[in-house]
């Protein structure tokens, strides 16, 4: 099987990526091939391309896809050629036109999602269930602080927290981005660049900070998502898009009253097949329900890889991007 894919063959800025045609031959004992009709887009695969995280190369790019089964490895049974399927995890080669991908790490995608809601959500829409639900179980009235909240999966994040009752404060910069916030389901959203976000906060609590912070930018807001803590306060940091953090010192956690920090990953939380299928299914339901909306701000030609790395490392992109093959 021929297939256009975007690969790697060093790590660095967008324009180290190129599209080739490969062979992908028939799938393996275990795999499943899959004609990608929507490719999703995520941080993530900005960590790839860049070398924060190092890759094996040459390498593909890429988390996430929805499909078409075209055909089955040997030992395959959960799965049958023309079945609608999509997955969101490593490895990473998802940019590609056809793929042979592991069984064990798809999931089957319901009648009433499109290709387009799966692959501009699932991912994020994983990262969100496991941030909201399992790594700190946000609570009815809470108020929890989430930064980064105008992008794709803080959107997510916004409409998810205001479904399970809690009081959303966002953080982000601009008057666009801070407005997009506010339209899917933060009570309030600061704008840093205009704005003393701890001071905020602490208005917004009356004093005592928040219960858990979410922040996906790094080394930038470091100090001040701690001090937007209270006591006991939960510190998670799911993502470096503004830059690596410090090391951190727990005798600091000790002395502003006991705080707690995790660094987790969407990896951890789906390893196990039935995390996986519960997680996607989470994400299924939500939208369905309504709970959350899907929001696609950009679409992209696979040729555009460039192009939507580029743009998002500007900031020029709202909500979520997909690449269609």
């Amino acid at each position: 099987m021929q297939t256009r894919v975007v690969t790697l063959a060093e790590q660095g800025p967008p324009s180290v990526m190129r599209v080739e045609t490969v062979d992908i031959g028939a799938p393996g004992p275990d795999e499943v091939q899959i004609k990608q009709n929507v490719i999703g887009f995520n941080y993530m695969d900005i960590y790839q391309r860049s070398g924060l995280y190092p890759l094996e190369l040459p390498s593909g790019i890429g988390l996430e896809a929805a499909g078409t089964i075209e055909a089955v490895g040997a030992k395959v049974t959960d799965f049958k050629p023309g079945e609608r399927v999509a997955y969101a995890t490593a490895p990473c080669g998802a940019y590609a036109e056809y793929r042979n991908f592991a069984a064990n790490r798809v999931v089957h995608l319901p009648d009433d999602i499109s290709d387009e809601q799966c692959t501009a959500t699932l991912f994020k829409g994983m990262t969100v269930e496991y941030l909201l639900n399992r790594c700190y179980d946000i609570k009815t009235d809470e108020k929890v602080l989430f930064l980064g909240s105008g992008g794709g999966v803080g959107t997510l994040a916004g409409q998810w927290g205001k479904a399970k009752g809690a009081y959303m404060i966002g953080v982000d910069g601009g008057q666009e981005k801070c407005d997009l916030a506010r339209q899917n389901g933060y009570a309030e959203v600061i704008d840093f660049t205009t704005e003393d976000v701890v001071a905020r906060v602490k208005e917004i609590t009356g004093g005592v900070g928040v219960p858990v912070a979410y922040d996906p930018i790094g080394g930038p807001t470091y100090e001040q998502t701690l001090d937007c803590l209270g006591p006991r306060g939960y510190f998670v940091s799911f993502g470096t898009t503004g830059g690596p953090m410090p090391a951190v010192d727990p005798p600091i956690l000790q002395k502003r009253d006991s705080l707690y920090f995790t660094r987790p990953t969407v990896a951890t939380y789906t390893a196990k097949r039935e995390d996986l299928i519960m997680s996607a299914n989470s994400v299924f339901e939500m939208i369905r329900s309504g709970g959350i909306t899907v929001n696609i701000g950009q679409r992209y030609a696979l040729d555009e890889a460039v192009q939507v790395h580029a743009d998002t490392e500007a900031g020029k992109t709202t909500g979520s991007s997909i690449l269609i093959p």
